[in-house]
């Protein structure tokens, strides 16, 4: 915790950071910190006044990220540096300048980026990772405050405040003594597994494969920021926890000429760049994923594991024919992600089995995303589609995924509108013939988000829209206030 050394004990590894962080003695033990600095707001990871950044090793860099301390467990600090608010006023512990602001601080202050206060925290220590940013890593600034709402202060003071830093480096304690706290996070990292009466952070697969073969009905933590949700908003008790963040192969990215391997710890932040490259589409609709905290976190395996209806990646990894590595003990087996959603919440892994690595090949594509939600970014989808279609010089289809979220009990291709779309050229009495495949498929539920109806409605406009990109047409989005 910023330059001490924190060793916890007895505290439940369901705790969240917040309550560990404030005290709250509902669900936290005798050991806390008192800190009250960092706020209880939505405790969904939704709204960011429980902000914190953690530290952690990333080659020979120490890397700063925002985390949402609310849904965040207790053993994913482990072998991180843990900073709160508290932290930065007067950091340096000189008499001279102890009750001096941080510069993130200081420049709210000078732009009136605060007014109750209550959000102040949060924005404070989303500003602070912004601020520590390599130039190569840096996202905008309204990606960087995404996932942090204010409700009286308004925006406008609070970028100003931002674009204030924006070519400032950092030069404060954290960043001099950066090699100091990287050395003893190394330390930590070379010690190995660690086994608690709750919670195990194996070191290794093999230790990870052992522990689940011995406890099938173990929780696993990887990002949390679903799991997290179970704890805060359905009140689970998790008895057994077993954590893959100190595991490197499953937060491992590889490539040869055919194919991507991605480790299933891997966050959505770290896929970010190599998407980018593949899959540009992908890549863009990550930045709708949660928020910038979330995306810090939150791992592709998790998405895929949590098996969502709503899930934002899976459509996207069925239209490009991904597979998945499942481990089961030494054994390890590939099933088609088309073959792995079962039914609602239902998987096709076994007891004691989890997903170690998800596969996607480097096949030629015209891949594109459409996501609709009520909120343009940190929203749950209403409807997801991901539409990649192969055609000949002659504008037919030789090759057709389309594959849809929110549309029905598990993310799901539209094989019978593939099926038709397949050999078919390119063109509006397709368009229809689909559209109805479609209609015919699938059965969309309503509720809060959008009714039957309109998700049906809705995912045939956008495979409409594809075909007008496909073809060259112009594509004009109205939006109406």
């Amino acid at each position: 915790m910023n330059d001490r050394l924190v060793v916890v004990e007895d505290t439940a590894s369901d705790t969240t950071v917040l309550d560990y962080l404030r005290g709250n003695t509902e669900t936290s033990t005798t050991s806390h910190e008192k800190r009250t600095g960092t706020k209880e707001g939505c405790c969904s990871g939704d709204c960011g006044a429980c902000t914190v950044v953690v530290a952690e090793p990333e080659g020979d860099q120490l890397k700063y990220k925002t985390m949402n301390a609310c849904i965040a467990l207790m053993p994913s600090l482990h072998g991180k540096q843990l900073l709160t608010v508290e932290d930065l006023t007067g950091s340096d512990k000189h008499p001279d300048t102890k009750d001096e602001l941080h510069p993130v601080q200081q420049a709210l202050v000078d732009h009136h980026g605060s007014q109750c206060g209550f959000c102040t925290p949060g924005i404070v220590m989303s500003l602070f990772a912004l601020h520590h940013e390599s130039a190569e890593d840096k996202p905008d600034v309204l990606g960087a405050l995404g996932g942090n709402l204010c409700r009286c202060t308004g925006y406008r003071p609070l970028v100003d405040a931002a674009n204030s830093l924006a070519n400032a480096q950092p030069d404060d304690e954290f960043f001099r003594n950066r090699e100091k706290t990287l050395s003893k996070l190394q330390t930590i990292e070379q010690q190995g597994s660690v086994s608690g009466s709750c919670a195990f952070i194996p070191a290794s697969e093999g230790e990870l494969a052992q522990y689940l073969l011995d406890n099938p009905d173990a929780r696993i933590l990887a990002g949390g920021t679903d799991l997290g949700l179970d704890v805060t908003q359905q009140l689970e008790k998790i008895d057994k926890l077993v954590s893959l963040q100190n595991i490197p192969s499953l937060q491992t990215i590889h490539e040869d000429s055919n194919e991507l391997v991605i480790g299933s710890a891997v966050t959505y932040r770290s896929i970010k760049s190599i998407f980018t490259k593949y899959y540009p589409e992908f890549a863009q609709m990550l930045d709708r994923l949660g928020s910038q905290q979330i995306r810090n976190q939150g791992t592709l395996g998790g998405n895929i594991g949590n098996a969502s209806p709503i899930g934002d990646t899976p459509p996207v990894l069925l239209a490009l024919d991904a597979s998945l590595d499942l481990r089961h003990g030494d054994n390890i087996r590939n099933i088609p992600l088309n073959k792995f959603f079962l039914d609602y919440k239902k998987t096709e892994l076994t007891s004691g089995e989890y997903i170690a690595r998800i596969r996607i090949p480097k096949k030629t594509h015209q891949l594109k995303v459409y996501k609709l939600s009520k909120r343009y970014g940190d929203d749950i989808s209403t409807v997801l589609a991901a539409i990649n279609l192969e055609t000949n010089g002659d504008g037919q289809i030789t090759r057709a995924r389309v594959a849809l979220g929110g549309m029905a009990a598990i993310p799901k291709r539209a094989e019978l509108c593939e099926q038709i779309l397949t050999g078919s050229p390119l063109n509006n009495e397709t368009l229809s013939q689909a559209k109805s495949a479609i209609r015919q498929e699938f059965k969309p539920m309503s509720d809060v988000r959008a009714s039957s109806e309109y998700r049906l409605e809705a995912a045939c406009n956008l495979l409409e829209r594809y075909f007008m990109e496909l073809s060259g047409q112009n594509v004009r989005i109205i939006c109406h206030a």
